[in-house]
């Protein structure tokens, strides 16, 4: 008999695999039975935009702009890491500072990243860099929050012998106080890779030239529909191979401690 670990883990998979069955069933009532042939349903069936997913993936124009995308969504994350951690250990240490910040904070959390799109413009130009601002724009917020959750959830008593310890505030920050916030940090870079993957498909669209964006603009102008629907499936399955993988790997710190 199984032991009731892996019992669940092959539960998990068959419902999981169910799910998405359900989901192409959905996707193919909406675009095969009702639509006449050679309608723009049929363009968007599951069959025909599978099959040129895999053909997609057998060349290599669209790898380029699978890195590219990537690269964006790393040196946004990067920096959204850079002012939220800071951020968020600034205004969980300083009543004055949470005090004097947060309004100011969560009055610019509730704009649209996307509303910054033509600012950005204005500001960096055409490029990468209008991206990278608005990326990182929408992943701070979620990594400020849970640093600063973190930081007030901290055991004042650790903070309390490192004092007694006489060690240095670089000391406690090292030894102490990013040790014991560094799940909080995890999960907000989690939830915030979810905004930056929905936010980067519009932002590749500023007049960049490859990315997952740039593609489904320019399989649109070439009325390319089944490309069209096969990018926006790859985009989904990225999305959650990203999210897999952090989470994978937010267990494994968990199990480690």
């Amino acid at each position: 008999m199984a032991p009731p670990q892996k019992t669940n883990a092959i539960r998990g998979v068959v419902q999981g695999l169910a799910g998405i069955a359900l989901m192409l069933g959905v996707w193919w009532l909406l675009t095969v039975p009702f639509s006449a042939p050679g309608s723009m349903g049929q363009r968007f069936a599951p069959g025909p935009s599978l099959l040129t997913l895999v053909t997609l993936l057998q060349g290599g124009e669209i790898w380029l702009h699978i890195a590219v995308s990537l690269q964006r969504v790393a040196v946004g994350l990067g920096l959204a890491l850079l002012v939220g951690v800071p951020l968020g250990l600034l205004l969980g240490a300083s009543a004055a500072a949470n005090a004097t910040l947060s309004p100011a904070f969560q009055f610019l959390r509730m704009i649209s990243p996307l509303s910054w799109m033509p600012i950005a413009v204005m500001a960096f130009g055409v490029g990468d860099r209008p991206v990278y601002f608005l990326l990182a724009f929408a992943a701070m917020w979620p990594i400020m929050l849970n640093t600063l959750a973190g930081v007030r959830q901290l055991d004042r008593r650790w903070l309390q012998l490192s004092k007694s310890l006489s060690a240095t505030g670089w000391e406690t920050l090292k030894g102490v106080i990013i040790p014991g916030i560094l799940g909080h940090v995890l999960t907000g870079t989690r939830l915030a890779i979810g905004i930056v993957w929905i936010v980067l498909v519009p932002c590749e669209m500023l007049g960049v030239s490859a990315g997952l964006g740039y593609f489904i603009l320019d399989t649109r102008d070439r009325l390319a529909y089944h490309e069209l629907m096969a990018t926006v499936v790859l985009i989904g399955l990225l999305g959650f191979l990203l999210d897999s993988a952090f989470r994978k790997l937010y267990e494994v710190w968990s199990n480690s401690r």
